[in-house]
């Protein structure tokens, strides 16, 4: 059966466009599903980011302890035959929320690496479908700063089957916007 890791990263919870989206896609996708809340992930700093970089057999019990939760962060995601990932557009970009989620599973050694050829992608293939909500932000527009950062960062940890489902324009005419992404997700079977 599909394994599916689904990411919600929204701070209006069940409100939350992204999150009724998520819901959607999944069911249409059917699977075994984990479910992550990315509001429940801490924000990384500098003592997270000297862990990551000490020699995993050099790690101290503290720093060990650090990367746990990034462990089964990466675990979940390497094991996922698929990523849903809730993506609502706050001020153009990303959330906080989907923010911590990248950064605790973008780990050197883990998901990339670097070599004299640049950085490799270590995540494993596997296919990405975002389900992006925004006001009035279109997907692929000047001010969509969300979708290329997304695709850039998937695509760094050797991610590159994206597909994008989006509810844009939601602050005008929210049924429209959803009837639209529905429409989109119905496809997504096709």
């Amino acid at each position: 059966m599909t394994k599916i890791l689904r990411i919600d990263s929204s701070i209006k919870g069940d409100a939350s466009i992204t999150k009724r989206l998520t819901d959607k896609v999944v069911h249409q996708i059917d699977g075994d599903v984990i479910s992550r809340d990315a509001t429940q992930i801490p924000a990384i700093d500098g003592a997270w980011i000297g862990a990551a970089y000490t020699p995993a057999d050099q790690r101290s019990d503290a720093q060990k302890e650090l990367l746990a939760q990034s462990d089964e962060l990466i675990a979940e995601l390497k094991s996922a035959d698929v990523l849903v990932i809730g993506c609502g557009v706050y001020n153009f970009g990303v959330t906080g929320p989907l923010k911590a989620w990248i950064d605790q599973i973008c780990r050197v050694g883990e998901t990339f690496h670097y070599t004299d050829a640049g950085p490799e992608g270590l995540a494993g293939e596997k296919r990405v479908i975002i389900t992006y909500a925004s006001g009035g932000v279109p997907v692929g527009s000047a001010f969509d700063f969300a979708t290329p950062y997304i695709k850039q960062v998937l695509g760094f940890i050797g991610i590159s089957n994206v597909t994008i489902v989006a509810a844009e324009g939601v602050a005008l005419d929210e049924a429209a916007a959803i009837a639209k992404a529905d429409s989109q997700i119905v496809e997504l079977a096709a």
